[in-house]
C-alpha cells in the first residue's frame, strides 16, 4: 500500500500526517479516526524497555543462585534451551512465517551475542565477581549499544545526548574502579568482552523489530542457537556436576523464561518504539537495580558510593529521554 492511496478497491485507508487522523472508507462509509499520537507510543515504548530492564537486572543474582549447584556451561546451555523451547514453541504454535532471507545475517549477531556470547562470558565472570561489582560494569552497556548503533544505522544523536551519556558511563567507570581497587581482574575481562557482543545483539535485535515482532526477533535468535545450545547441554550435563537445589533451579527457570525471552520481547518491542539509542540509555539504572536486588537476595553489602551514583545517574537518563537524535 503506498502511503498516499485513499482508497484500494471498495475500502482504504488514508493518513493525514499533519492532523495525525486516519481516514477508514469502507464501501462508501468514511470515517475519521484518530491516531495514536506520538507522545502515546513514546511512552509505551519507554515503559516497555523499562519492563525489559527490570527483568534483566535479576539476571546476575539469578545466575549467582543457579551457579550454587551448576557449573557455568551447564547453566547458560540449560538456560538457552528454556528459552528455545517457550519462544520456538510459541512461533510453532501461531503458524510464523520464516523470516526473509535479508533478515538471517542480523538474527545470527542477536544469537551470537544476546544468546550465546553475554550469557556466557557474564557466567564465567561471576565465578570470581561479584554480582553488585559485576552490574556496576555492564553498566557501561547503554553507551557500547548506542554507539554501535551509531555506527550500524547511521543514527547520528545530538551532543547533548552523548555528553550524557559519556557522564553516565564515567559515573558507572568510577564507581566500578572505586569497588576493585583500580586494578581488574579476569572477571572485568569477561565483563567488558560480554558489553562488546551484548551491545551487537541488541542494537541489531532493535533494527530487527522494526521490521519483524519483538517476541520473533528473538525467538528465531534462540531457534537459530538451539542446535549449539542443545549439543551444549547434552555435554554440560554429562561432564559438570549437577546439585538441583532450591535456588538453582529458581535461577534458572527465571534465566530462561525471564531475561531469556521474555525480557527480550518487551526489550526489543521498546526499542523498536523509542529507538536504540534512547531504549539503552534506560540501561544505565539497571546495575543500581541489580545492587539492590543483590542486597535482597544474596546477602550481599551495597556499597557506601551507590545512593549518589543512583542519583547522579538517574539524572543522566532524564537528560538523554529528553534529547532527540
Amino acid at each position: 500500500m503506498r502511503d498516499n492511496d485513499s482508497a484500494i478497491a471498495a475500502g482504504g485507508i488514508a493518513v493525514d500526517t499533519d492532523t495525525a487522523a486516519v481516514t477508514v472508507t469502507t464501501g462508501t462509509t468514511t470515517r475519521e479516526r484518530p491516531a495514536a499520537p506520538r507522545a502515546t507510543t513514546s511512552t509505551r515504548g519507554v515503559l516497555l524497555a523499562a519492563l525489559g530492564v527490570a527483568s534483566f537486572s535479576l539476571t546476575f543474582p539469578a545466575t549467582a543462585w543457579a551457579l550454587e549447584g551448576m557449573r557455568p556451561w551447564t547453566v547458560v546451555m540449560l538456560r538457552s534451551v528454556l528459552a528455545a523451547a517457550l519462544g520456538g514453541g510459541a512461533l510453532l504454535a501461531l503458524r510464523v512465517r520464516v523470516p526473509e532471507r535479508r533478515h538471517w545475517a542480523g538474527i545470527a549477531v542477536v544469537a551470537g551475542g544476546v544468546v550465546l556470547g553475554f550469557p556466557l562470558l557474564t557466567t564465567l565472570a561471576l565465578q570470581t565477581s561479584t554480582t553488585s561489582h559485576a552490574a556496576v560494569v555492564v553498566g557501561l552497556l547503554p553507551l557500547t549499544t548506542a554507539a554501535y548503533s551509531a555506527v550500524r544505522t547511521g543514527a547520528r544523536p545530538s551532543r547533548t545526548f552523548w555528553t550524557a551519556s559519556l557522564a553516565g558511563a564515567v559515573i558507572v567507570i568510577g564507581f566500578a574502579v572505586q569497588q576493585s581497587g583500580g586494578a581488574p581482574d579476569t572477571g572485568d575481562l569477561f565483563l567488558f568482552a560480554a558489553l562488546l557482543v551484548c551491545a551487537a545483539g541488541y542494537a541489531e535485535g532493535g533494527r530487527l523489530a522494526r521490521h519483524l515482532p519483538g517476541w520473533q526477533v528473538i525467538g528465531w535468535a534462540l531457534v537459530l542457537a538451539l542446535p549449539v545450545t542443545a549439543t551444549g547441554a547434552a555435554f554440560a550435563l554429562s561432564a559438570e556436576p549437577l546439585r538441583l537445589t532450591g535456588h538453582a533451579v529458581g535461577g534458572l527457570l527465571w534465566l530462561g523464561l525471564g531475561p531469556s525471552f521474555l525480557g527480550m520481547v518487551v526489550w526489543y518491542r521498546g526499542m523498536a518504539a523509542i529507538g536504540v539509542s534512547r531504549a539503552s540509555q534506560l540501561q544505565l539504572a539497571q546495575p543500581l537495580l541489580t545492587l539492590v536486588w543483590s542486597v535482597l537476595l544474596l546477602g550481599e553489602q551495597l556499597p557506601p558510593a551507590a545512593p549518589i551514583a543512583a542519583v547522579a545517574v538517574l539524572v543522566c537518563i532524564a537528560v538523554t529521554q529528553r534529547t532527540r537524535g
